[in-house]
């Protein structure tokens, strides 16, 4: 293909006398003749110093785009936002979590819609800016490619985030002494990267390579490591011939390439998040996918990963012994993958993992098929009077596979904590919390930092936590989130009263209260909403717009 027809978007924008404007403001901003007839590749970097996991990203993206002009293309490199998910956990910031996926799905296409790149690469490191990324690509729907900026090394002592949040619920129950916990703060964290076990960031990137988005590899080396650094290297000529063939986002993000990142989202135990953003990016590149799919796909995906947070490993040590390659081609020859699924690398899932080694014979990481940790998914999609419209259940059966118990109601993640740290919640509890969805959050927060208090005081497999807002990557326990109806939109969960009977059941797919219809109508009719909502900025136009977790929380 000649660079003539690789420019179908930049041509209209640089060529003939007419464009002389544009011409010349690109000229002010580096450009050289030469430039003008090469292919645009926009290089969409969310770098930001506000958050270790994308400290790096322009590192990178500098790699990124040395790569991409050696292959006679003109990288132009831009930048969209990023927020800590970790750093505003707990606090009414993270209702801006959730939000930024939109913002950055939106920016994403804005400028490359407005500059008419022929070509995109996105770098995303923390949770949101995966799903974002991959939102704005299929939207624009041209050659593109995502790099994942990587996974932080382990802290000293095998440490992560989740140690210093599991270490205040330990604090506060008197395990561990203040001077103990701030040592586990100042060391668990050495570095750059994302988060380190299998949470919302690395769950993400490995959906995405499994979904053919991302060179095989991308989704499980160090931030900071030469492979990282190759990975950035190779993107020039992969892109490049992206754009000889004219491969598309919509020719490697089919239905069959959804159903082999859920079931390596489901191999790896990733988060109840991977729903939420695989759902939202379907929609975005108009494949049908409901959250039931989740549900039956599970029926036959086993756990195969002992990584955290339910498991001990972290990912830098699943990538040392081979990332998650080797798992892709043990499901591929169990007839678990979609081997014909088109890649970023112009050649199929299975010509990808044609050459790939299998794991070490002594590693005990990723166990083999025939003894796996669960025979069937540890995401579990629960109906019943309490969740009609669904919710998402981390049930990985080392907290049991049921659970009832009188419920113990909260409005919002705050009053939760406060009992939390009181030493308020009692074995045989199910923990109810509610406001914190899409619309009620505004921005659906992730429980977090009360999951990891109740891990550390050790009631992590005696209560039950249910919410219609989410959870991070990080918690594990007895946990279910997504509830929908949410509790601003009329749902049952804001209905119930504390001592109301909760019984949940995985094996059944059931989530249920124990309250009479005549009753039930008695406090519909007194219902009242008692958070109230922003009126202005970018939360009430997120309230406005968001639909139900259940759909993706998408705005579309």
């Amino acid at each position: 293909m000649t660079n003539k027809n690789k420019r179908k978007y930049s041509s209209p924008l640089v060529d003939g006398p007419e464009q002389a404007t544009s011409r010349s403001m690109l000229r002010a901003a580096g450009f050289e003749d030469e430039d003008f007839n090469r292919p645009q590749v926009g290089v969409a970097s969310t770098w930001s110093n506000v958050t270790p996991c994308n400290m790096h990203i322009n590192d990178l993206a500098s790699l990124v785009c040395d790569s991409i002009d050696q292959e006679e293309l003109k990288a132009v490199l831009f930048n969209t936002i990023t927020i800590s998910d970790g750093i505003s956990m707990g606090t009414l910031g993270m209702r801006y979590s959730l939000v930024s996926r939109e913002v950055i799905a939106d920016s994403i296409e804005t400028v490359v819609g407005c500059q008419s790149f022929d070509g995109v690469i996105a770098l995303g490191g923390c949770d949101k800016n995966m799903p974002g990324c991959l939102i704005g690509l299929a939207r624009l729907n041209r050659p593109s490619i995502f790099v994942y900026g990587g996974s932080i090394r382990p802290g000293a002592n095998h440490t992560d985030l989740v140690t210093v949040m599991e270490g205040i619920g330990s604090y506060s129950s008197n395990k561990i002494t203040e001077e103990e916990l701030i040592a586990i703060e100042k060391t668990a964290l050495p570095g750059p990267g994302s988060c380190g076990g299998m949470y919302t960031a690395n769950t993400m990137a490995s959906a995405i390579e499994a979904l053919g988005m991302s060179l095989p590899g991308s989704s499980s080396q160090d931030a900071v490591s030469d492979d990282k650094k190759e990975d950035c290297k190779k993107i020039g000529s992969a892109i490049n011939n992206l754009l000889e063939k004219d491969i598309k986002p919509s020719d490697i993000m089919t239905r069959q390439a959804f159903e082999n990142a859920i079931r390596v989202v489901i191999a790896l135990g990733g988060s109840t998040n991977a729903v939420l953003h695989l759902l939202a990016m379907a929609k975005s590149i108009d494949v049908p996918l409901k959250i039931e799919d989740f549900e039956e796909i599970g029926k036959t995906s086993p756990l195969l990963a002992d990584l955290r947070p339910s498991g001990h490993f972290l990912m830098s040590e699943l990538n040392a012994i081979g990332g998650i390659q080797p798992l892709m081609k043990t499901l591929l020859e169990a007839n678990l993958l979609h081997g014909d699924s088109l890649t970023v690398t112009g050649k199929t899932l299975a010509d990808n993992l044609k050459n790939v080694d299998p794991y070490p014979q002594d590693q005990k990481i990723i166990a083999p098929l025939n003894a796996p940790i669960k025979k069937d998914s540890h995401l579990k999609i629960l109906k019943g009077n309490l969740a009609s419209e669904g919710a998402v259940a981390k049930i990985t059966g080392k907290e049991g596979h049921d659970f009832t118990g009188p419920a113990r109601v909260f409005n919002s993640e705050e009053e939760t904590l406060d009992a939390i740290y009181r030493s308020k919640i009692k074995e045989g509890d199910v923990i109810i919390v509610r406001y914190e969805g899409p619309v009620g959050g505004p921005g659906m927060r992730e429980m977090l930092k009360p999951t990891s208090a109740i891990m550390g005081q050790g009631l992590g497999d005696k209560v039950a936590f249910i919410t219609d807002g989410r959870f991070s990557g990080g918690s594990h326990g007895f946990v279910v989130g997504h509830v929908t109806p949410e509790a601003a939109k009329g749902g049952l969960i804001g209905l119930i009263e504390d001592g109301d009977q909760i019984t949940i059941d995985a094996i059944k797919g059931s989530i249920d209260v124990e309250i009479d219809s005549k009753v039930i109508e008695q406090r519909r009719k007194s219902w009242k909403n008692p958070k109230s909502s922003p009126t202005k900025g970018v939360l009430a136009k997120y309230a406005r717009t968001v639909q139900s977790a259940s759909q993706g929380a998408v705005t579309d």
